[in-house]
């Protein structure tokens, strides 16, 4: 098991938390699982980039980014070099500090 510490995010988790997840789990499964409503537009299928984050600590341990996860991430909003889809993302047994960013490209959001 591998612990994700979120970083405090306004609509998301706005105090911060710890969860537990299982390798082989991708972020956004993680943080969806643990009640955090994570956008995932394309319902994770690497087709956009509303689940962007931004791994602060453990990035080295999550698998390596594929050319469509590349390409995808070059339009996604603060983007970083520690950035990646939480929808692809998949953890190993190394804990992680995540960051969601405080903006996406998505215009519509669904049930709001």
């Amino acid at each position: 098991m591998a612990i994700i510490k979120i970083l405090p995010h306004p609509e998301y988790c706005p105090q911060g938390t710890e969860i537990t997840a299982s390798a082989g789990t991708s972020i956004c499964e993680a943080l969806l699982e643990n009640h955090i409503a994570i956008e995932h537009a394309c319902d994770m299928s690497c087709a956009c980039t509303t689940c962007h984050v931004v791994v602060r600590e453990g990035f080295a341990s999550l698998n390596a980014l594929d050319e469509a996860e590349e390409d995808l991430l070059d339009r996604a909003w603060g983007l970083e070099p520690n950035s990646r889809l939480a929808c692809q993302a998949i953890l190993a047994q190394t804990n992680l500090v995540v960051e969601i960013p405080k903006y996406s490209i998505n215009h519509a959001k669904e049930n709001h």
